[in-house]
């Protein structure tokens, strides 16, 4: 098997979900939130919302999620989560996307406290600059987990993740932050396929649309994924869907794929 299939294969990407599938594709991801939520005995989703399409899509699935669980006589409901750090430049996105999933209930937590109080305590040796913001950026999709684990406990709730094929191809995620979860409604689509979706489920243009940024770091403020990967999102699902890509790209993408091994794995053990 060639590495380019072998990968999709172990990232269980669904190569046969093109347009005019969307419908069937989201019911079958609605049955799974469903089925996750009745199985684990709890009774809520919990859900951090940032403005981009992936907590937009995920969002939605939830909220239909718990809409048909109460149909079906089982108490559940979805609570969004706004979890700024201080303020953010785009959170006339996230107020959009929460209009549009229209949540059961939502809560804000601003994160700034507990990031900076680890900060200030943290003994930073002679490093430069970029690299304390990259570790402060990942603090923050930690804090934002810390947070959305809380809520999840106060309301006897599991935490959704927002993961999809390609993010996790590219282990572009923080490990234990915005990688940790109880369950991930987008594993193995593509980021093409993830608007797909969001565009059958009659999310604002825009949104689904929008130029993808993780928005971590303090020194470049929305930096767009693409441009930390290195090639665009139509290479990664172009590589994903087992289409021609060139060789840079290929190796841009394999050797992502090896270096973040780790991410995806469980903790190693003797």
């Amino acid at each position: 098997m060639q590495t380019q299939d072998r990968i999709a294969q172990e990232l269980n990407i669904d190569r046969s979900l093109v347009k005019g599938r969307e419908p069937h594709e989201i019911q079958r991801r609605v049955d799974f939130i469903k089925d996750t939520l009745r199985q684990s005995g709890c009774k809520a989703l919990v859900l951090g919302i940032s403005g981009g399409v992936d907590s937009l899509v995920a969002g939605r699935l939830c909220q239909l999620a718990v809409e048909q669980l109460r149909a079906e006589d089982y108490p559940a409901r979805f609570i969004a989560m706004r979890l700024p750090y201080k303020s953010q430049a785009d959170e006339h996105d996230a107020t959009a996307s929460l209009d549009f999933i229209r949540p059961d209930q939502t809560e804000t937590l601003n994160i700034a406290a507990g990031v900076d109080g680890l900060m200030s305590n943290l003994s930073v040796p002679d490093v430069s600059a970029e690299r304390v913001d990259f570790i402060k950026g990942n603090v923050k999709a930690r804090a934002r987990m810390i947070a959305q684990y809380a809520v999840a406990n106060l309301h006897n709730g599991l935490v959704v993740g927002t993961d999809q094929g390609a993010e996790a191809l590219m282990g572009f995620f923080t490990k234990f932050g915005d990688g940790a979860c109880d369950l991930a409604p987008l594993s193995g689509l593509t980021k093409n396929q993830v608007r797909l979706l969001g565009a059958s489920l009659g999310a604002p243009a825009n949104l689904v649309g929008k130029l993808p940024t993780a928005d971590l770091e303090e020194l470049a403020p929305g930096k767009a994924d693409e441009l930390a990967y290195g090639c665009t999102y139509a290479d990664i699902d172009a590589y994903l869907m087992g289409e021609p890509v060139s060789e840079r790209v290929r190796a841009i993408v394999e050797e992502a794929y090896n270096k973040t091994a780790h991410k995806r794995a469980l903790p190693f053990v003797p």
